[in-house]
């Protein structure tokens, strides 16, 4: 299947064997997991739990969504704004400039469209609707944060470069994106953007990588900072709780965003997932700053309730001093205007369930497309 990407050759293979990260046949996590993060008691889940497991993991009716085209057609005032468009996929206006992180519009977080979680509701506009990027970023290779589908379009579609970790652009190139538009980066290396005053620093991160059953740790996993001359962003894409994020904050920090991941945890795998409270371990590890959540109410990847992280960061936040960022989806947020949280998604349960509603509003085309005349007067 296209969609399993491919795996890293030639010299792009003999650059991730030189990364002291490579061990045998794969990248590895060289910090010891921190004690109590993995529940070696609790079993994890089976396929048939995943399937038909029981709870609230997914929302009654459709989440409330903002299309976000007229903000975006007005410049940030604090030169800061941030666009949560579903899971880990956020679009964000930094001193003029547009990155998006680990974009995904695909229907399912699956190598397969016709099987695998689906999206709750579609993104809240299309592909080709985004405004011209200078960056796209992506941390790793997992299904739910490199979708084959969107990178496709993206290829066809925008001339950005993009800056990922070592050995996932072998699938960036199988699914059309142009070598020379290809930057991949080792823990601590960084890239400059030819043509602007922009700087991503790969980080540390606690993870693993595969999209078949004999790749895993084939490609490296990361954190993402996104360095202007007036502001820094910090991106966990997927991890547990490390003590390198304090080495973080000391090297590339302070920050003016930070974006954790918050869902699809589970006490059997704590070590390669944060979940809320250690997300705001993991915020005071950075050093603070704006927190906005990521990788939750999109997908159903773990049996918790769909809106828990959010519901427990709700309520542990405020008490623990974080500022938090909790727009709907599609809604522009500046971290320098601080807004108070609202339990929006609450909502989403007064409205009745439909059968096999989750997802079924999306599909490929119904995702991707837009109409071909989308003026951006401020490029």
């Amino acid at each position: 299947m296209k969609s399993f990407g491919k795996r890293a050759q030639g010299l792009r293979l003999e650059r991730m064997r030189a990364s002291p990260l490579w061990q045998g046949e794969g990248f590895r996590n060289i910090h010891p997991v921190l004690p109590g993060l993995r529940d070696l008691s609790a079993p994890r889940p089976s396929l048939s739990d995943f399937l038909c497991g029981e709870g609230r993991r997914v929302p009654a009716g459709p989440l409330p969504s903002v299309n976000p085209l007229d903000t975006w057609h007005r410049p940030a005032d604090s030169g800061l704004r941030a666009t949560w468009l579903g899971h880990s996929t956020v679009l964000i206006e930094i001193d003029g400039l547009r990155v998006l992180t680990d974009p995904v519009w695909g229907a399912r977080a699956s190598p397969s469209q016709l099987a695998g979680p689906k999206r709750f509701q579609p993104v809240p506009l299309a592909l080709r609707a985004l405004p011209p990027l200078d960056l796209v970023l992506i941390s790793h290779d997992h299904y739910d944060h490199l979708d084959h589908l969107t990178v496709r379009e993206l290829a066809r579609h925008s001339a950005a470069p993009f800056v990922t970790s070592l050995g996932v652009g072998a699938h960036l190139e199988a699914w059309g994106v142009p070598h020379e538009r290809i930057v991949e980066l080792d823990w601590w290396e960084s890239y400059t953007l030819p043509t602007a005053d922009l700087r991503v620093h790969a980080a540390p991160s606690q993870h693993f990588s595969g999209r078949a059953l004999k790749d895993r740790n084939a490609t490296l996993w990361s954190s993402m900072v996104i360095e202007s001359a007036r502001h820094r962003v910090f991106f966990s894409g997927d991890t547990g709780l490390t003590n390198e994020y304090a080495e973080i904050a000391a090297r590339l920090g302070p920050f003016d965003l930070v974006m954790l991941e918050v869902g699809a945890f589970h006490p059997s795998w704590g070590d390669i997932h944060l979940g809320p409270e250690n997300a705001l371990k993991a915020l005071k590890l950075l050093g603070g700053g704006a927190f906005l959540p990521v990788h939750w109410g999109t997908f159903a990847l773990a049996m918790h309730d769909w809106d828990e992280p959010a519901e427990t960061l709700l309520t542990l936040g405020p008490l623990q001093g974080a500022q938090l960022l909790m727009p709907r989806l599609g809604e522009p947020v500046e971290p320098a205007h601080g807004t108070l949280p609202t339990p929006w998604w609450r909502g989403a349960e007064t409205v009745p369930p439909t059968p096999d509603r989750v997802g079924e509003p999306v599909t490929p085309a119904d995702a991707l497309s837009v109409p071909k005349s989308v003026p951006w007067p401020l490029d």
